[in-house]
């Protein structure tokens, strides 16, 4: 069976340097999305899309209907903010995507490929997290936006270890003044300013094309197609296809999107999902919290739907996570907040049948939504090195949802039970650990056939980041029975 897959990309800077950081316009991320279907269905699909170009004729730049109708502006609530043109639009354009679809979603941090290479020669080991490390400092660099880190890193690298150290003490001590939102934070700071002293920079950064390709590379294999076409929007420089060649996709081609309707479906979904992910970038990372200490959500506007607007975002999580889904169908380095923030936000819409259901509750959402999103940033950072996939997450109602494991995670975090630990010696069945998005351990344990979620004491938070510390070396100790002791109102764990 032959299969045709067609490529396009959102977000793309064909060099990175400080005036790109810089610019107004610039999004960290890069995006790319392939969309692809049998050879024996594409004359239908070609038919369907052909008759939604038609409809949306005035609606063409230079003879092609591109995602740039679509204006970042009018995405500043999400779907929320979109008027009844481009919700009709965009319904649409979802509604040609059927099972037999595939798709594939490829999100990268561009800095993040910058501290790959500033860090080439450092690997995780049994005492250092690399990934951690380099995840703390591109989060670092993009929250804040230090000058210095920013200009050293292309003019003068040898002092950019010196101007980072820099940064992150004096970020530390403006986050003493309100440890309880940031005292991870700054633990994090911690471990980054140990390693430092022995970076070692490279002479010269540029993007490496070949990184979109991966993850599609093992989706094909997955899903085991063999026999496919490859077509990629044309470049004048042709690294993309060059890339693609390199990391070993056969049948690879360059072709005009004017002549081919599937390079236009691509990007389309593209540059649709990089405007949601900016907005929701902007609403969680607003430039007035850059010098503040506080903790962000989403605003209630992003909240307001009609039906129309929530049955986009349905929709939306259909195609990303329904259609054909597959370990390798969503791939990303190691910075993906924006991406677990998009994940996140459609799970959490979709939950929802009606708008009317939505309104029960409707002052939560914002606390709720975000929950959500933290629980997904630490699976994320519990399972960087295993290139996990993104799963739906199984949320139950309004109140809570599910982990892994089974264990209920309760949206108002005051409802999490707290696990009866009784003086001396106890013994539990332990599924897994983790932190909440307030900073509490936490343990889901097997009891009577029933997976139980529960806050730990915080005298336990070093435990849980060293049994963490273990799963990012391959070497998760859980499920394991593990003895919690009790004494003199000192806690203790040991993992049997």
């Amino acid at each position: 069976m032959r299969y045709k897959f067609y490529y396009d990309e959102s977000e793309h800077n064909r060099r990175i340097t400080l005036s790109t950081i810089k610019g107004k316009t610039y999004y960290d991320n890069f995006i790319s999305v392939i969309v692809g279907w049998k050879s024996h269905n594409e004359k239908e699909i070609e038919n369907k899309y052909k008759l939604f170009e038609e409809k949306y004729e005035y609606r063409k730049s230079q003879n092609e209907l591109k995602s740039d109708t679509f204006k970042l502006k009018q995405f500043k609530y999400g779907f929320a903010s979109l008027n009844q043109s481009n919700i009709e639009m965009m319904n649409d354009f979802f509604s040609i995507f059927d099972d037999d679809f595939h798709v594939y979603l490829f999100v990268a941090s561009k800095i993040e490929y910058i501290l790959l290479q500033l860090f080439r020669r450092y690997h995780n080991n049994a005492t250092v997290d690399m990934d951690s490390i380099k995840y703390t400092i591109i989060k670092s660099i993009l929250i804040y936006q230090p000058e210095d880190v920013l200009n050293n890193m292309y003019s003068s690298p040898k002092k950019f270890v010196d101007s980072l150290i820099d940064f992150l003490t004096q970020r530390m001590e403006i986050n003493k003044k309100n440890l309880t939102l940031k005292e991870l934070e700054n633990n994090a700071f911690e471990t980054v300013l140990r390693v430092l002293h022995d970076v070692e920079l490279p002479i010269s950064i540029d993007w490496d094309y070949q990184i979109s390709f991966q993850g599609f590379h093992k989706y094909l294999k997955s899903k085991r197609i063999k026999d496919y076409i490859f077509t990629i929007d044309k470049e004048g420089s042709h690294k993309t296809f060059s890339a693609a060649k390199r990391e070993g996709l056969k049948s690879c081609k360059e072709m005009d999107s004017k002549e081919y309707f599937g390079i236009r479906v691509a990007d389309m979904l593209a540059g649709i999902i990089s405007k949601l992910m900016k907005s929701i970038s902007h609403s969680l990372n607003k430039e007035e919290n850059n010098e503040k200490v506080m903790k962000t959500t989403f605003d209630k506007e992003w909240f307001y739907l009609n039906e129309s607007q929530l049955q986009l975002y349905k929709k939306l999580y259909h195609i990303i996570f329904e259609i054909n889904n597959d370990w390798y169908k969503v791939y990303s380095g190691i910075f993906t907040d924006d991406l677990i923030g998009f994940l996140g936000l459609l799970e959490y819409m979709n939950q929802f049948q009606s708008v009317a259901d939505m309104k029960k509750n409707m002052d939560m959402h914002p606390e709720y939504c975000n929950s959500c999103i933290c629980y997904r940033l630490q699976q994320h950072f519990e399972s960087m090195h295993n290139e996990l996939p993104f799963k739906p997450l199984m949320i139950e109602n309004n109140e809570y949802f599910y982990n892994d494991q089974g264990g209920k995670i309760y949206f108002d975090l005051e409802k999490q039970p707290i696990l009866n630990i009784k003086d001396g010696m106890n013994r539990y069945h332990v599924l897994s650990v983790g932190i909440d998005d307030e900073g509490y351990p936490l343990i889901t344990i097997r009891y009577q056939d029933e997976s139980i979620c529960c806050r730990l004491p915080p005298q336990l938070y070093n435990w849980v980041m060293s049994a963490h510390a273990l799963a990012s070396m391959d070497e998760n100790p859980f499920p394991s029975d593990v003895i919690i002791s009790k004494i003199n109102n000192q806690f203790y764990a040991d993992i049997l």
